[in-house]
């Protein structure tokens, strides 16, 4: 209990701080790296205990997973730039190789298209592989 006190605490201070910062044409570069390491740091600290929690309100709706889950942290590139945390599912073995999901955003015309991919980096600059096999279950990011 004291674990989910802790995740809710944290999690709060990276949302008010992400709202209390001016929009990103206001923002200085080091506002921008704080707030993109902050989360970070929070979903890699936290990434078991916000796992549990997805999966707690998932069953609660009657949604099961086959296979396991795993939090780790999102770079979504595209219409913007965001940060934050993906739950991925598959095989045990599969998942424990994930170390962060990258996502491509682009628009043509009225068709929006986003391609999710499970990595084994959380850096998607440097020798990026997608591990295969493994599927995206749930995102929460913020706006960089």
């Amino acid at each position: 209990m004291v674990a989910y006190k802790i995740i809710c605490i944290t999690l709060a201070v990276v949302v008010a701080f992400s709202i209390c910062l001016p929009t990103v044409q206001g923002q200085s570069l080091v506002e921008r790296a704080l707030k993109l390491f902050g989360i970070a740091y929070v979903v890699r600290t936290f990434g078991n205990d916000i796992n549990r929690f997805v999966n707690q309100l998932a069953s609660q709706n009657g949604v099961e997973w086959e296979g396991t889950t795993k939090v780790v942290p999102i770079i979504s590139v595209g219409s913007g730039a965001y940060i934050g945390a993906a739950q991925v599912v598959g095989p045990t073995d599969k998942v424990d190789d994930v170390r962060g999901v990258g996502q491509a955003e682009t628009q043509i015309s009225n068709a929006r298209a986003r391609l999710l991919f499970p990595m084994d980096t959380t850096n998607p600059l440097k020798n990026m592989r997608r591990i295969e096999g493994v599927g995206v279950s749930a995102i929460l990011d913020f706006k960089i």
